[in-house]
Order: C-alpha cells, then structure tokens, then sequence
C-alpha cells in the first residue's frame, strides 16, 4: 500500500513515525511534462510558467481556471513549487516598492528593530516583518499599483480560494549571508515534536493547505546570491514537520536540494511544507532583495497582526482616484481590494451584526468595494469604517 495512504489511515504520528526510505520514495520522482501542460518548461523538476501566457488568458475563466486546477494538483500531489517568470512586467512599480521598503529597513535599523529571523542568525539579513502593511502606511499609491499585478491573486486562489489574507516580511540577505536550516513553514513548522504529536494528522494534512508561500525577486537573484533551496515533492510526506527536525532528514535535504535562479519580477510560490531554507550568498556584491509573501486562508489565522482597517483607512482615496482616472482597470482595483481590506465576515457580534440581508453580515471588502462604487468621500468611508469596527465587540 502506498505509504502516503497508510499515512492517512494513522491518527497519530510522531517521530519514529519518520523513515527516509519511504521519504526517498516519494521526493526522487520525475515531473513529467504530461502532468503540466501549460507550463513553459521544466527545470530541475519544477514547472516554469511564463506570465505572458498567462495574461493572454485574461477574459477567458475556463483557461484561467485551467492554470489555477494545474498549479493546484503542483501544490497538493506534484512537485509543491510554481515559478512564473515576468510575473511583474513593469519594473518601474517594482523599483519604487524597493525604494520605499528599503527606506523602512534604514529606519528600523536606526531605531535597533526588525533584525530577527526564525531559522537564521539575527543580523545575518535585514528583515522587514509585517511590510504589507509597513508600504501601505507608508506610500499607499506604490501598494495599490504594486498589488494591482493580476497574476498573484490567480495562483493565491488557486491554493486558498477567495478571501485570502496576504502578509509580506521583506528578506535581504546580504554578500556573505549564511543559510537558513532546512524547515516547512508556519502553522505546524513552527513547533516543537512534543506539540506535533498531540494533533491528529488530520491537522498535520490541514495546516499546508492553510497557507502559501511566495517570494517576489526584487532584483536579478543567479544561484551564487542564495535564492531559496527547495526539496520537490517533500511536501507530500505525511509525517513531515517530525522529519524536519531530524538530522538525516535535514542531511539528505543538504544533499538533495534544488535551487533556481530568478530575474526581477519573476514569482515562486510554494507549499509550506516543501522543505526550504534560504540560501547563502556567496556572491561578492549582490544583496538578495525578496518580498517575502505568506498568504493565509480566510478561513485560517495570520501568521502577522495585520491592521487592515488602518490600511483601508489610508489606501481609499488613493485607490479611489486611481479608479476614477483609470490608472487601474477595474480587476486591478479587485486585486488591491483583496490584497488590503478583510474578506472574511468573522467572527461577528450577530447581536449587533445579524446579517438580515442574507447568510453574512458585510466585510470590510463589501465595504471598501461599495465605498469605491459609489464614490463616497474618505470622510464618509471613514465613518462607516468606524462603524463597522464598533460593531465588532462582545458587548
């Protein structure tokens, strides 16, 4: 039988649960070209899509929808990581969001803050953490243009469905930077064996499909400057957030990883459970500049605090006049929607909020979008935001 079955059929696991021949089994797999059709080609395992294909498809759901069912099946049983290259065509909007985040570093380092990491030294690399929210206070234009790209939220839904929440914590890792270790990511990624084994596996299969991650290459990323070391087809082993954490695991990952390169505005998304880590940069010059993206479901917690009514609060009439020139189309305005304001409706106080007009009260998306539909004022959308905010307690 196969082991993944097996895996499903146990309730319990931990780490003597944890066999690297069976792990070699699953990860030392070909992907063929007949398991992703669209994708341009196939380097090292991993299927590349080119985003001009991409775009060609906008107005046509059924091939859309095509490619979100492909990259799906990558995420869920294939090789667990997408690459699309020019997911950003316009540099310009990338060069500025550069620009701002790394005014947000300088800042930070004068006032002593924002040096941690999960799984390096501190002071290895400069982290921004919560920089969705950091650019949007700080220029609100540069993250609606930014946010805008309407390639992102096609493979976000394509995981996650609608409603997704997105978190960004900026990575640059410097000449000389060291590796991360090897680990799958938030939820369970970031727990300890003695934690993992008091949930069923049914919850191990569950925290993966919560979240995904993604980086945006701000600048040209060769091999020599570390771009993330990934093990294809790692995230399909049941008991893998035990293996993580164990040595032969972590040397086989070593010896096994794959890395690839990427240009300025390429994207690469992936399971969180593929095992990863960052890695060195052995380049002389080269400072590794990634937006780091972990989007949650609407149905799952953030792994950051995200202040999205703030963010609502100051990105409106911004995005209100970029609608009204049509600097943005009106999908692009949707993307940047979805990209800031809360989709989800709860929880909610029902007393309070009882959604009369049908099976939820409205969410702070349905506002953002009705105060752009119907031109209202920042004054009179700020109203109604508080409004809603005051609605959302137990008393």
């Amino acid at each position: 039988m196969d082991q993944r079955v097996l895996r499903q059929n146990q309730v319990w696991l931990d780490a003597g649960d944890c066999s690297i021949e069976e792990f070699r089994d699953l990860v030392e797999v070909t992907t063929e070209k007949s398991s992703v059709p669209l994708a341009s080609e196939i380097s090292k395992n991993v299927p590349i899509y080119d985003a001009s294909a991409i775009r060609k498809a906008e107005g046509d759901s059924r091939q859309l929808k095509a490619f979100m069912a492909e990259w799906n099946a990558v995420f869920a049983t294939g090789p667990g990581i997408v690459v699309v290259r020019g997911a950003y065509d316009d540099m310009g909007i990338v060069d500025r969001v550069t620009e701002v985040l790394t005014s947000i570093i300088e800042t930070e380092r004068l006032q002593g803050t924002g040096a941690g990491d999960h799984f390096a030294p501190a002071g290895a690399n400069s982290r921004v953490w919560n920089a969705h929210e950091k650019l949007c206070m700080t220029s609100p234009e540069a993250f609606a243009r930014y946010n805008a790209n309407e390639i992102i939220p096609l493979v976000c839904r394509a995981w996650l469905g609608p409603l997704y929440q997105i978190t960004t914590q900026v990575n640059v890792v410097r000449p000389g930077g060291k590796a991360q270790t090897p680990h799958r990511d938030y939820h369970m990624g970031f727990q300890t064996q003695e934690s993992l084994a008091q949930y069923p596996a049914n919850c191990h299969a569950l925290s993966a499909a919560l979240t995904l991650q993604g980086a945006i290459a701000h600048c040209d990323m060769p091999i020599e400057s570390g771009p993330t070391k990934l093990l294809p087809y790692s995230q399909t082993y049941m008991p893998g957030y035990f293996a993580t954490l164990l040595p032969e695991f972590r040397a086989y990952f070593e010896e096994h990883y794959i890395q690839l390169p990427l240009s300025k505005g390429d994207a690469l998304f992936f399971n969180p459970a593929t095992f990863h880590a960052a890695g060195e940069n052995k380049s002389a010059d080269i400072h590794r500049f990634a937006n780091l993206m972990q989007v949650g479901s609407g149905y799952g917690r953030s792994i950051e605090i995200v202040d999205r009514s703030r963010m609502s609060h100051a990105l409106f009439p911004h995005l209100a006049e970029l609608k009204a020139s049509g600097a943005l189309t009106a999908a692009e305005v949707e993307n940047v929607v979805a990209a800031c304001a809360e989709g989800y409706p709860f929880p909610a106080n029902l007393d309070l909020d009882s959604p009369l007009g049908g099976m939820a009260p409205e969410s702070q998306q349905d506002l953002l979008r009705k105060a752009l539909n119907e031109n209202w004022t920042p004054a009179e959308f700020s109203k109604k935001l508080a409004e809603q905010n005051a609605r959302k307690t137990s008393h």
